[in-house]
């Protein structure tokens, strides 16, 4: 008791600094039975083998799923080629393999292309003339943006010709009344988010990846992140696009409108495609205004039932000025303690919650937020925390959940799985894994955006296991697909994960995107291989 008196008057101290400081912020259907037991639900081996035919049917890939398909006939790059290449965009056709060589890598350095050719555009009318010629001579094309992918999606993965856009970072127009920004596809998120934020708005996302990672590949992928919970996805905030064609034609639906209703809304459709249907070239997104107040709060559970309690809780009292809620495990923690030196802001506890609020008024953000951590302490269902209003104090706790990727990359080979679930159920799937896999693996580790029902699975081991993931997959994938959720849901398929499509989508809806894709890229130059699997009728 003593121990509790002590961290709750540990809260209380930070909640009376935080009412007394403000600051400007930085920058297939379950039964009954089963639907009420997350056990019976989803860790069945009866009910996940007969999800998993459900979901995948006679569709189900034989081969190593993962494994880089043989390669289509497309053309080889030739001196012409590159000759057209150079004169169209002077000093900017790249042929160093040690310059391309970064470029045929991601990020994860799992996936490894062999590329040739690392074109750099500056205009949507370049890459026009660069994918009306590849259409022309037959030769595959690979759009790349900060290359900060987790699937294989960014690179290459034979010779394909590398288009990059990251010349292509111009903001063209930003509406002050409206907030609404128009810019370049290559426009690094974090150089965007300071734009915007000396004129008094933010980005509607926000990614760990945002010193790299650029807006076109963002829209491609339609990228989550932290601030989804508040602003929703890129569906709705994109108000627009321009994209270049497979065969060079440009479509023009850089709209800066609310609301437009006149026919089919295009730009839906290449949000999310992962530059299989058209290379994006300038975006146009609605961005809010800057909060004027911003708090962090790092919290401790020890079960994950409360966790998700407290969600529930902070939902209610928050209310609109709730901004982020995400989670890491102790495992987390132990990552970042470990690889990367970073302390824990608070006492050892199973389960760890970052919890941002953003409003308007400083007052009355620090009065709802007092209230809430009150009922939180007084009810037990935190143990633990610490609020930051300053700007150093909350970058130091916000490193906590987005530093994880890549304490990760410190502990060995890592097995990544993006997957959503009821929010219920996420970290069921945690302690499925681990149950299943007993010491086969090094670490299971999850964390990731309870808000959104968006489980971060990640297994490491000390070097590539073939026999490790064999037992990882596809038990990841029939598990997600008994509780009906996705197997990707912010990161894309890419190379990775197409052939695992089926798990989410049924038969028809994956043949009727093959349509689309034959439609819009009758040759199949654009970034071939990924999002759509190898078995496609």
């Amino acid at each position: 008791m003593a121990g509790i008196l002590q961290k709750t008057l540990r809260l209380k101290t930070a909640l009376r600094h935080l009412c007394t400081h403000s600051r400007l912020p930085s920058t297939a259907g379950v039964s009954a039975a089963a639907s009420s037991s997350p056990f019976l639900a989803c860790s069945s081996a009866h009910l996940v083998a007969s999800a998993c035919k459900l979901h995948a049917g006679a569709d189900a890939p034989k081969s190593p799923p993962d494994a880089a398909p043989q390669r289509l006939p497309f053309s080889t790059v030739t001196a012409e080629d590159l000759d057209f290449f150079r004169k169209l965009l002077p000093g900017r056709a790249v042929t160093d393999q040690d310059l391309v060589e970064s470029s045929n890598v991601d990020w994860l350095k799992s996936v490894r292309g062999h590329s040739e050719v690392l074109l750099r555009p500056q205009t949507t009318q370049e890459v026009s003339e660069i994918l009306r010629y590849c259409n022309g001579r037959n030769l595959a094309v690979n759009p790349q943006g900060g290359n900060t992918g987790l699937v294989g999606g960014s690179v290459p993965v034979y010779d394909e010709i590398i288009l990059s856009t990251s010349l292509m970072n111009n903001i063209l127009s930003f509406d002050n009344i409206s907030g609404i920004l128009t810019c370049q596809a290559g426009c690094v998120l974090e150089s965007l988010s300071l734009y915007l934020e000396e004129r008094d708005y933010i980005m509607p996302l926000d990614l760990g990846a945002k010193g790299s990672c650029q807006i076109g590949g963002n829209v491609a992928t339609n990228a989550g992140g932290l601030r989804l919970l508040r602003y929703g996805s890129l569906h709705g905030t994109v108000l627009g696009l321009e994209v270049a064609l497979a065969d060079g034609r440009v479509l023009d639906c850089l709209a800066t409108l609310r609301k437009d209703n006149t026919g089919y809304d295009l730009k839906q459709l290449f949000i999310g495609s992962e530059g299989t249907l058209g290379v994006i070239t300038a975006v146009s997104v609605l961005c809010p205004r800057k909060p004027k107040s911003v708090n962090v709060v790092f919290l401790g559970c020890e079960t994950f039932e409360q966790l998700l309690k407290t969600f529930q809780l902070c939902r209610g009292m928050l209310g609109e000025i709730l901004s982020a809620y995400e989670f890491l495990d102790s495992e987390c923690m132990e990552l970042l303690n470990t690889h990367l030196k970073l302390p824990n802001p608070i006492s050892e506890c199973p389960f760890y919650i970052v919890l941002e609020t953003s409003g308007s008024d400083p007052n009355h953000d620090s009065e709802k937020l007092h209230n809430f951590l009150e009922e939180a302490m007084t009810s037990l269902l935190v143990t633990d925390g610490t609020v930051a209003t300053e700007e150093s104090k909350i970058k130091a706790l916000w490193s906590m959940r987005e530093r994880v990727t890549e304490a990760l990359t410190h502990d060995g080979y890592v097995y990544k799985y993006d997957i959503s679930l009821p929010v219920e159920r996420i970290y069921q799937l945690v302690t499925d894994m681990r149950e299943h896999l007993g010491d086969r693996a090094k670490r299971v580790v999850g964390y990731g955006h309870v808000g959104d029902g968006n489980l971060h699975l990640n297994i490491t081991s000390p070097a590539k296991d073939p026999a490790l993931l064999s037992a990882i997959e596809p038990f990841v994938y029939e598990w997600t697909a008994r509780c009906q959720g996705s197997i990707s849901a912010e990161h894309g398929l890419g190379l990775k994960k197409r052939n695992y499509i089926y798990y989410s989508k049924q038969s028809q809806a994956v043949a009727l995107m093959g349509h689309i894709k034959a439609m819009l890229d009758p040759k199949g130059i654009l970034n071939p291989y990924k999002t759509l699997p190898d078995n496609l009728k």
